[in-house]
């Protein structure tokens, strides 16, 4: 697709504004991967990773994988910010709003792990009942062998 057709696109795109449950339904009704991507526009580390993991994702596993970038901006941001910024950025994946504010009750239901920073991604293959947390910045070469596990384990190996 190309970029002017994607970023028309993005304009259009309608930002949901998710629950946690919305987001635990998500997660286990998808039918192939995903990779939920936790992150905020006023994040430089969420920011700098988006691009890759959507063009390493786009080469690599084209239609094997979905990613879902969800945001945890804040409620004045909703959704004309968060649409404006991914469309600037040219982020191309789905964009969900987590309308929650008490991290107390969210946080274990993202991961038990989880303390909250940002970014943060989770890897999920609810065929086989794969699941991975990484908390903080994932690199280029860290998200490959990720996403390479990933595959691994949606294909039984």
């Amino acid at each position: 697709m190309n970029t002017m057709i994607t970023l028309l696109l993005l304009l259009q795109q309608a930002i949901p504004k998710w629950s946690i449950d919305d987001l635990t339904r998500y997660m286990q009704n998808e039918k192939k991967p995903v990779i939920v991507n936790l992150w905020a526009t006023f994040c430089k580390p969420c920011v700098a990773e988006i691009p890759y993991f959507q063009r390493i994702t786009d080469s690599a596993a084209a239609g094997k994988v979905d990613i879902l970038l969800l945001s945890l901006d804040l409620p004045n941001d909703y959704p004309d910010k968060i649409r404006d910024f991914a469309t600037k950025q040219g982020f191309h994946a789905p964009i969900a709003w987590l309308n929650e504010t008490d991290a107390n009750v969210f946080g274990p239901k993202i991961d038990s792990t989880w303390t909250g920073a940002i970014p943060s991604s989770i890897f999920i293959n609810p065929a086989t009942g794969y699941r991975k947390f990484y908390e903080g910045e994932l690199s280029p070469a860290q998200f490959r062998k990720a996403l390479q596990a990933l595959l691994a384990d949606s294909h039984g190996n």
